[in-house]
Formats: C-alpha cells, sequence, structure tokens
C-alpha cells in the first residue's frame, strides 16, 4: 500500500477510536500508569517522558487514542492559519529496511479553525489526560516578509487550547521556510510571537502559553548559538531537537527523493545536537529530544544527553502502538 494512504487509513481508524471516550480512558488508565514519576517542565505536568512528535495527528483527529496509547504528551500539527493541500503525491516514502522515512507533505492540514474546533471536542481541558501541544507554521503562499502573521494567527486561534506551543521554521519542505532560523528573521518573528503572548496572559491575569522552537539538524553549531542566544534573550521555554534532515547519509547517498529525512539514520545526529544544546546553555534551555528513537536504548541517550522528554514518530510507523508502552515503562526503570 501507498505509505499516504496506510497514514489516512491508520488516521481515520484512531479517529473512530477517539470517538469511544470510556474505552480511551480505560486504556490511558493501563498503558499509561507504568511511568514511576510524572515530569514537570515548561510548568506542564507530564506524565511520563514519551511524547508524540508533531506530522502524525496533523489536525488533531486522534488525540484520546494516542493517550491510550500511553503517550505522556502529543504535539498536533504542523497548522497553517487556512486550510491548505500541500505537496503533490506522491511525498512519503518508507524505506523499512533503513528504519527510515523520507516526507515533502508541505504542511497539508485542515487549518487552524479547524484544529482548534477538535481540541475542544477531543481534549477540553477540563478532562484533558495528557498535555496537548500545537506546532504552529507559515502558509506555502504567505511570503517571508509576511510569515509573522501567520505564525500570529495560528497563535491567536489555539492560545486557549495548547497547552505549548512549537514554531517550526526547521521543515525543508515548505520553500524557504528554513531561513526563518536566520537571525534577521529570527528575532523578529519570536519576539512578535512574545509580545503577544505576554499581552494575552496579562489580559487574562493568567501566565503565558509555554512556546519551545523546532530546529533543523542540519544547522551548525555557530548557527544553533545563534539561535540559542535568542532564545535566551526572549526567555523561550525550550528548544525542540530536532526535524527532519535534507542529508543523505549511507544508503540513502543513492536515494533520489526530495524531503525530510527521518528515522534511524537520524539518531547520531539528533543526538550530537541535544548534547550542543545542553552544554552550550549549562542546562538552562529544557530539550525535547527527537529523531530516529528505535528502541529504549536510543531513548535513553537522548536523556542521557541532556532532553528533558523525548518524542518518537517513525519508531511509532514501525514499531507499532506497543512500543509507546515498552518505551515509557523501560525509560521509568531507569
Amino acid at each position: 500500500m501507498d505509505a499516504e494512504e496506510a497514514h489516512e487509513l491508520t488516521i481515520h481508524g484512531l479517529g473512530w477510536m477517539s470517538r469511544l471516550k470510556p474505552l480511551c480512558r480505560w486504556l490511558h488508565s493501563i498503558n499509561g500508569s507504568t511511568a514511576k514519576d510524572p515530569v514537570r517542565l515548561f510548568g506542564l505536568q507530564f506524565p511520563n517522558h514519551v511524547g508524540l512528535a508533531a506530522g502524525l495527528d496533523k489536525n488533531a483527529q486522534c488525540l484520546p487514542a494516542f493517550a491510550a496509547m500511553g503517550f505522556g504528551h502529543v504535539e498536533a500539527g504542523t497548522v497553517t492559519p487556512k486550510q491548505q493541500p500541500g505537496n503533490e503525491r506522491p511525498r512519503l516514502f518508507r524505506y523499512p529496511q533503513e528504519e527510515a522515512i523520507i516526507n515533502r507533505m508541505g504542511f497539508n492540514n485542515d487549518g487552524a479553525e479547524l484544529m482548534a474546533s477538535r481540541i475542544a471536542r477531543f481534549m477540553p481541558r477540563k478532562k484533558r489526560l495528557i498535555p496537548v501541544g500545537v506546532n504552529i507554521g507559515k502558509a506555502r503562499s504567505t511570503a517571508l516578509e509576511d510569515a509573522v502573521g501567520d505564525y500570529l494567527a495560528c497563535f491567536l486561534a489555539l492560545a486557549d487550547l495548547a497547552d505549548y506551543f512549537t514554531v517550526n521554521i526547521s521543515s525543508p519542505n515548505t520553500p524557504g521556510l528554513r531561513k526563518l532560523q536566520e537571525e534577521s528573521y529570527l528575532r523578529e518573528l519570536l519576539g512578535a510571537l512574545q509580545d503577544e503572548n505576554k499581552k494575552r496572559a496579562e489580559r487574562l491575569g493568567a501566565k503565558p502559553v509555554p512556546i519551545l522552537v523546532k530546529i533543523a539538524p542540519d544547522l551548525d553549531y555557530p548557527q544553533i548559538d545563534e539561535l540559542l542566544r535568542i532564545l535566551l534573550d526572549l526567555r523561550y521555554d525550550g528548544v525542540i531537537a530536532t526535524n527532519t534532515t535534507i542529508a543523505r547519509p549511507g544508503y540513502f547517498n543513492s536515494v533520489h527523493e526530495n524531503g525530510g529525512l527521518s528515522g534511524r539514520p537520524l539518531t547520531d545526529r539528533s543526538d550530537q545536537v541535544i548534547r550542543f544544546i545542553h552544554r552550550s546553555t549549562n542546562g538552562k534551555l529544557p530539550v525535547i529530544g527527537v529523531g530516529g528513537i528505535m528502541d529504549i536504548a536510543s531513548a535513553a541517550r537522548k536523556l542521557d544527553e541532556g532532553a528533558s522528554l523525548v518524542q518518537i514518530y517513525t519508531g511509532l510507523i514501525y514499531r507499532g502502538p506497543a512500543f509507546v508502552r515498552a518505551l515509557v515503562k523501560g525509560l521509568s526503570a531507569r
């Protein structure tokens, strides 16, 4: 079966399961109870170390089902202000022998308004089982000079529902998006988001919503250092390291598909970036580690390198739902 057709069938099935709320809560009580101690981070309580990375549940259709698997948090998105179809198909490719995926989806999603209605229906705050993050991006048709408006629109549409936000400036599949990691664009974008976040908090008499930034594994260390200085200056809450890579190591030297590579080939580079961030900031900027987690050992290494939480995507595709419980139990036993 075509990889994207399989993805759509899975989302459809998990979406139906999410409507069976008593079943999801019962399964969550079983699968989510294997961790010994919750993780307190960004002012939030995560029942365990393992989260779902953005990109799988792009439209927040399956939140209760993923909670039922035992995830300690789930990140929906990437979402843009309005619905967009993404790039042309085929755009998702599996490489089972390498435990890897290449995708060039291009932020296909139903838009911020519909995502907000789904989160409110499936994961209302008063009955929320786990923290829900929202990954936000810009539309393909929006010029870089106008990108701030797209991120602000997503933030305002979802701020009442998201437990935290992730600013996606590192996907390789929207033309020019990674330029937003450059200082000339980054400081303006992140400053505008943080200003709006503070204004909203003051208006409501509440705390600002935690905001993280997801970075590319393809940045060099001086570029990462520059980005970290901006995040610390603007008092951002953390970093997600890393997104997919445009590098083509080993076997993938001979693979001619554009897009971001994820899975086992990304493991080492993701670990290196996590280690660099942790050491460069003396642990002042929390890290969620993602990239190439295929077993308990690779997840544990990310925590050892300085990550406070981890997220999975490709590992879930190849290992199946039982992988979540195994990771949670294995990491807790450490």
